[in-house]
């Protein structure tokens, strides 16, 4: 055995950013509330502020609790550096805005989650930023469009609400010819399933509200990548402040801790589920890229390790049948959530793109009666026999 090899993802999940001793032997990451630190030794307070010596002075700029949720989102991605804000979508945000400047011109997908369409559509071009929307599985528009000029190729694999996929490590390879930057969304595969900075991404971005938390109770983003990245978008993120707080930072640690167990549950019973939809003569369509018929079938196999624990799919009826079907499932909330341990469901309108106009939904080819199924970790049968009742009754 190689005793110089790596700990396992399962094992990456309890013990990384936990092993120094910092809080005076305890075993669990304590919760540090304090807003300042304080030092006697003058020259040594000036050293920690500077960075020549770890320590903390401010936690807007950094925090022990928060430190380590940092330190094991990067071992999970196997990033060189990381860091945290309040929320997915302060990451998200911020990070676009470290990277563009005026006369910058970013190029992304169509079917990018709806608070991030919104900064495409309405925000970014609003700074002179240029923004140009591909076709999600048209790999060839999407080169050609880089190929154009591109500072950021801004991808999302699976996307949200739709589960389409698209080619990482080939829309890298094209962007990178042109000097462009890849950002890569990794929220829904997860660092379990998927590692978009092996495949040729320059930064992944998590909203940690979701499956890295999982258990919906705690706010949070994280951006992982290489250290000269990590510091400009930390830097942009010290300043305008979207940090994590110590709290959410916490409970983001606790439910990291079975993150391995929940992602490798949850992306077996959504694979179950989804075949059992496509049975259905009350589904209409099935949105999942495990199963074999999905049209990215095969990219999906190439860079995940399993599927995922969210599927979407479509009932026969339109809207009504939708409001008929969802108040009938006794095993989901009807929330806007996803990548929690109990199952969550609901249409876009109210979930994934709720931000966003009829129209604009339309534009991205997403129907108002698409359902998007988290799934949680409850007993498979038990959650089958559920959509089963339901879709009988709408069918009735």
């Amino acid at each position: 055995m190689d005793n110089c090899r790596g700990p396992k993802a399962a094992t990456k999940v309890v013990w990384a950013g936990e092993q120094e001793e910092m809080w005076k032997h305890s075993t669990q990451v304590p919760i540090v509330q304090s807003v300042s630190f304080g030092y006697d030794d003058i020259d040594e307070w000036l050293k920690v502020g500077q960075g020549k010596k770890a320590g903390h002075i401010y936690s807007r700029n950094t925090n022990p609790t928060v430190r380590v949720f940092e330190e094991k989102i990067r071992e999970l991605e196997d990033a060189e550096a990381s860091t945290s804000f309040a929320t997915g979508m302060a990451a998200i945000s911020n990070t676009l805005f470290t990277l563009l400047s005026p006369g910058d011109r970013v190029v992304s997908i169509k079917d990018s989650y709806g608070g991030t369409s919104k900064l495409f559509l309405e925000f970014l071009p609003r700074f002179q930023i240029e923004v140009k929307l591909c076709e999600t599985t048209d790999h060839e528009e999407i080169e050609k469009e880089v190929s154009k000029g591109c500072k950021v190729l801004y991808l999302e694999s699976p996307t949200n609400p739709t589960l389409k996929i698209v080619d990482i490590a080939r829309l890298a390879n094209a962007a990178h010819d042109e000097g462009a930057l890849v950002v890569v969304d990794n929220t829904f595969a997860t660092p379990i399933n998927q590692k978009p900075l092996e495949l040729g991404a320059d930064l992944v971005i998590h909203s940690a509200t979701k499956f890295l938390g999982g258990h919906a109770d705690a706010l949070g983003g994280a951006v992982c990548g290489s250290s000269d990245l990590i510091e400009k978008i930390y830097h942009y993120r010290e300043i305008t402040g979207a940090s994590l707080n110590p709290m959410a930072a916490y409970l983001l640690l606790r439910g990291m801790k079975t993150l391995y167990l929940r992602v490798c549950r949850q992306s077996k019973n959504a694979l179950k589920i989804a075949r059992f939809l496509q049975g259905r003569k009350e589904v209409e369509n099935v949105f999942y890229p495990g199963l074999e018929n999905h049209p990215q079938h095969e990219i999906a196999r190439r860079q995940m390790r399993a599927f995922g624990g969210v599927l979407s799919f479509t009932i026969k009826g339109g809207f009504d049948s939708v409001r008929n079907f969802l108040p009938r499932l006794k095993y989901a909330h009807r929330a806007a959530n996803l990548g929690s341990v109990e199952t969550i469901v609901g249409p876009p309108s109210v979930t994934s793109h709720v931000e966003c106009t009829p129209e604009e939904r339309k534009a991205m080819r997403i129907p108002e009666e698409l359902i998007r199924y988290s799934v949680g970790i409850e007993d498979v049968e038990d959650l089958i026999s559920d959509l089963e009742q339901a879709l009988s009754c709408v069918s009735a």
